[in-house]
């Protein structure tokens, strides 16, 4: 069978990789192309473009990159086209991938849809275009199965695909030695997550750093982003306690005693590996206002989300201050039990291992349906 999958961001490309991984024990003789990165190459997909391409932060910065969007929707068509899948399988990234899955239904293809757009955070009116335009929704998220069957559109639960990888990860016993790092627990090494676009790491990583004199024995790491290059983070790495990390934020996850880390899928990866986190986020102000306006839910941290509680601190927009991150930070930093006790139980409410797998299959079921 032929498959193209569109994955438009870094942790699409984990996730796409993974599934792929389980569907050619399915399907052993799989040919599979689509958009996306590294980990999705390292399976045997066929990269036909990279996602570094594709992300473009905020409404303002949409707007200004319309002609670029218009024009790699075009490409996408055309590729497809030539390649004539049996299945598109679409991950997240649901501006880009609700115009193909339209133009894909109108065409004739059998569509599937894993990891769903945040419908139930903005844009709920969208779950209507996935009636139409979707053969299949795969969700990830204990809640979102109820969200749709609000709707009445009926979704397969698969878990989250976090756990079929974080619980098997065991740190390389070098990774302090080769970048550098102490392991005296007097210098703490606090990891940097300010995200992968180029607009927000400009913004957040500042911001991050800026707590640095308040704590002269700890050891600050930057995860650098997929997609990224370790020449793109030379202007932060100022001083010999700020350290750069590419492509083992996992590694990075194992030795560090708290984090600061922009919302997104990072903020959930920090909570499976237990390190106590500060959530950061901060926008230009006329994306934020119109981001208030839209958006319903309670917290911007998937761990928050998924508890339905406040369990990481989150410091948004005005609130995302030096003094804010050292007064949350201390906190960590001293006493982070109880927000680890948490992190137990959000591990419980998210199931075990195997959703990879059981995205596979449903891929595979419906192709051979």
């Amino acid at each position: 069978m032929k498959y193209y999958i569109i994955a438009g961001e870094a942790s699409g490309d984990l996730h796409a990789a993974n599934m792929v991984r389980e569907l050619r024990r399915l399907d052993p003789e799989a040919q599979i192309a689509g958009w996306g990165g590294e980990l999705m190459s390292a399976q045997g997909v066929e990269i036909r473009k990279h996602y570094r391409e594709l992300a473009f932060m905020g409404f303002i910065e949409v707007l200004m990159n319309l002609r670029t969007i218009f024009a790699n929707i075009r490409l996408c068509k055309s590729d497809i086209e030539s390649y004539h899948p049996d299945v598109i399988i679409f991950i997240d990234y649901p501006g880009f991938n609700l115009r193909i899955a339209q133009w894909a239904r109108q065409s004739g293809y059998k569509t599937v849809w894993y990891i769903s757009p945040q419908l139930w955070a903005w844009k709920e009116g969208r779950v209507e275009k996935i009636r139409q335009y979707v053969d299949k929704m795969l969700v990830i998220l204990p809640f979102e199965e109820a969200f749709y069957a609000k709707h009445q559109y009926p979704v397969t639960y698969v878990g989250h695909p976090l756990l079929d990888v974080i619980p098997q990860y065991i740190p390389p016993a070098d990774f302090l030695e080769r970048h550098g790092l102490s392991p005296d627990p007097q210098r703490p090494i606090i990891a940097l997550l300010p995200g992968s676009r180029t607009q927000e790491i400009e913004t957040m990583l500042p911001l991050m750093l800026s707590v640095m004199d308040h704590y002269p024995q700890a050891q600050f790491v930057i995860a650098g982003a997929p997609g990224k290059s370790a020449d793109f983070y030379t202007r932060w790495l100022s001083s010999e306690r700020i350290h750069l990390v590419m492509n083992e934020t996992y590694a990075l996850y194992s030795y560090a005693r708290a984090a600061l880390v922009t919302s997104g899928t990072a903020t959930l990866e920090a909570a499976l590996f237990n390190v106590p986190e500060v959530v950061c986020y901060k926008g230009s102000p006329i994306t934020y206002a119109i981001a208030r306006r839209l958006i319903k839910v309670k917290y911007i941290s998937l761990v928050n989300l998924i508890a339905d509680r406040l369990i990481v601190p989150e410091l948004i927009q005005s609130e995302l201050t030096t003094a804010n991150l050292i007064t949350e930070l201390d906190k960590l930093l001293y006493n982070s039990t109880p927000m680890q006790d948490s992190f137990a139980e959000l591990r419980q409410l998210l199931g075990g291992p195997g959703a990879s797998r059981r995205a596979a299959d449903a891929v595979w079921s419906m192709v051979k349906g």
